[in-house]
């Protein structure tokens, strides 16, 4: 039997995967680097929700402790937990969480060519996949690895099933990464960084492709990636992180047309539009990310922040709702300038 048997989708409606306050911590000679430190987020059926930030945000600890792939110890988790439909993913057995991966949670890792086995032809971990989750022979798994190659667009899945990685060009292996990661239907796909190192035509290919797997299948996708150009076109929700923290979230034409933290207004100041008569130089953000062992007091980001004042080193900001309220899932910034950063958005694409 399937893994789908061990987990109980059925009940009232409810998020498919929902992290609460979650915390991944680990110790370090130079101190404790807090990778991810208070994140909470949801992501429902058949919804895409693009994960932002900079190299050494968080992004993708955030991602493997979904999967229970961070070791513990180096790692501590002092808080939070992740459910899926209600269950926490995080307090189950080992055996269990094993049997979880790959079935009903699914991840595309950033770099195929060292994720996928150099020794093993492509078919034959595809097969594999199949069968460590499903009863079934090895003449129905290498069947069903032929569909999903199939399925996935690459042309002549029948030879390339005896493929070896190294014998796939960029955008073939990313895609045989895809044909694994769905293998066993799962309900979340987390995609991290899954257009890396591919040119602009192959990007839109395999972000085309995730989309229409998408919505065959009703998967709900994690998109985790540091180039909001990316997302602009794929992404129903966008989170924002910066320094192990969610700093800005809404829906994509609120992160893209109205941002209300300084970091969000900084990182698209620095891409090229096409939707403004007048084209400014672009304007990088300035300095490196802080060392999550030692993050600056108050707010992580003034130290690079063009709006940076005392006030933004008296606390922590709270994640807010851009109208002033603490309640609600809507757009919310963790800024104590956001009524600057929209009014210098707003004059920028004058």
């Amino acid at each position: 039997m399937s893994s789908a048997a061990e987990i109980d989708l059925e009940g009232p409606p409810a998020p498919l995967l929902e992290v609460r306050d979650l915390r991944v911590h680990f110790k370090t000679d130079y101190g404790v680097v807090k990778a991810v430190d208070g994140v909470s987020w949801h992501v429902n059926e058949g919804e895409t929700l693009a994960i932002v930030g900079e190299s050494g945000s968080g992004k993708s600890v955030s991602a493997m402790t979904i999967l229970g792939l961070v070791p513990s110890p180096p790692a501590t988790f002092p808080s939070g937990d992740v459910l899926l439909r209600g269950r926490s993913l995080l307090k189950m057995p080992e055996k269990q969480q094993r049997k979880l991966r790959g079935s009903q949670i699914a991840m595309i890792f950033q770099d195929p060519l060292t994720a996928l086995n150099p020794v093993f032809k492509i078919g034959d971990q595809i097969a594999e996949m199949v069968r460590i989750h499903q009863d079934v022979t090895k003449h129905t798994a290498r069947k069903r690895a032929l569909d999903l190659l199939g399925e996935v667009g690459i042309p002549n899945p029948a030879v390339r099933l005896n493929q070896y990685p190294h014998e796939f060009s960029g955008g073939m292996r990313q895609r045989a990464m895809i044909a694994m990661a769905l293998a066993n239907d799962p309900h979340v796909l987390l995609a991290d960084e899954p257009t890396t190192a591919l040119d602009v035509t192959v990007q839109a290919q395999i972000m085309a492709l995730l989309e229409k797997l998408q919505e065959d299948r009703n998967t709900a996708v994690v998109l985790i990636t540091h180039d909001l150009g990316v997302v602009a076109s794929y992404a129903d929700r966008i989170n924002v992180m910066y320094a192990g923290k969610i700093v800005e979230t809404g829906t994509a034409d609120e992160i893209f047309y109205q941002p209300r933290h300084a970091y969000t207004f900084g990182l698209l100041s620095s891409l090229p539009r096409m939707d403004v008569r007048r084209q400014d130089r672009l304007v990088p953000i300035q300095g490196l990310p802080p060392s999550l062992a030692k993050v600056p007091q108050g707010c992580a980001f003034h130290p690079r922040c063009a709006f940076a004042t005392d006030a933004c080193l008296a606390e922590v900001p709270a994640l807010m709702s851009v109208n002033g309220s603490a309640t609600g899932n809507g757009h919310r910034a963790a800024c104590v300038h956001s009524d600057r950063v929209a009014m210098a958005h707003e004059e920028k694409i004058r």
